[in-house]
């Protein structure tokens, strides 16, 4: 039978095959590399609502409150919280470097009060409890829209001789989007509203020339829940308002109206206009 001359032109048509799959298939992953590469480059689209241009463009649209007016120097933060001895953030380079800091005593349960109040508020509303993990592979960043590889990183890379592909997350948003990646949810069960707790590592600091305060610091704590696939768009990006604690709500909504991403957007602000009047602050 082997020495039949049909089986042996098949056989040989077998290994020729072989070999130009081989070939089309190292083609195919250049190419996906390529067009990954590529596609990593598009942005993601903004709020139809957002003026085109720069900062000078913004538009003030609502102000809450009414700022304190003093008839003295007020201090900052840090200088209060340094005068009530519950924050430190001199004299650490030796300790962890620059753009970290202390709480202890009265600003340690500050911190923790913060979060249990958020964390409360946004329970009585249905928001899932999740904890996720601060270790994450480029995949999951790149989803949404971080570029771990980038120079400089905006992200800590561990190190790769002996995690490969890891990253520690500077957001709960990047660690919830990996939790729902490739994962199927029923569109009765939509939207999902997610809440989480977690701490954040930030590279975005580097040198003692910074931001006066804890402000852009390298390690914090942040109640979170981002806005996933906002716009209709594959990557989602959270809004963060800029007061203790900082909140960004996540949510994962359907697409089958197209308006269902803004509805919750609006749904998440009325949330986070509700904690800030609760917490007495001025905002805007």
């Amino acid at each position: 039978l082997r020495q039949l001359p049909e089986l042996a032109a098949l056989r040989e048509r077998g290994r020729s095959l072989r070999g130009q799959l081989r070939a089309l298939e190292a083609e195919e992953s250049d190419l996906e590399q390529r067009f990954y590469l590529g596609a990593l480059q598009l942005p993601n689209r903004t709020h139809p609502a957002v003026p085109v241009g720069d900062e000078s463009q913004a538009r003030l649209l609502e102000v809450v409150g009414e700022k304190p007016v003093f008839d003295f120097k007020p201090k900052g933060h840090l200088e209060l919280g340094e005068g009530l001895d519950i924050i430190r953030q001199r004299r650490l380079s030796h300790v962890s470097g620059h753009r970290s800091y202390y709480l202890y005593g009265a600003g340690a349960l500050l911190q923790h009060a913060l979060v249990t109040f958020t964390l409360q508020k946004l329970l009585s509303k249905g928001f899932l409890p999740m904890t996720v993990p601060d270790l994450l592979r480029g995949a999951v960043f790149e989803g949404c829209g971080v570029q771990p590889s980038a120079t400089p990183s905006p992200v800590y890379n561990i190190d790769p001789a002996r995690f490969e592909d890891l990253s520690l997350a500077g957001t709960s948003e990047v660690g919830i989007a990996g939790y729902f990646m490739d994962h199927a949810v029923q569109l009765q069960d939509l939207p999902v509203r997610v809440v989480c707790s977690s701490t954040c590592y930030r590279a975005e600091t580097d040198t003692g020339r910074e931001p006066w305060g804890l402000y852009r610091v390298h390690q914090f704590t942040k109640v979170l829940g981002a806005l996933g696939d906002p716009w209709g768009g594959g990557k989602g990006r959270g809004v963060t308002p800029c007061a203790p604690p900082k909140v960004e709500m996540f949510g994962v909504t359907a697409a089958e109206r197209g308006t269902e991403s803004e509805e919750l957007l609006d749904e998440f602000l009325g949330l986070q206009k509700e904690i800030f009047s609760e917490l007495g602050l001025h905002y805007r």
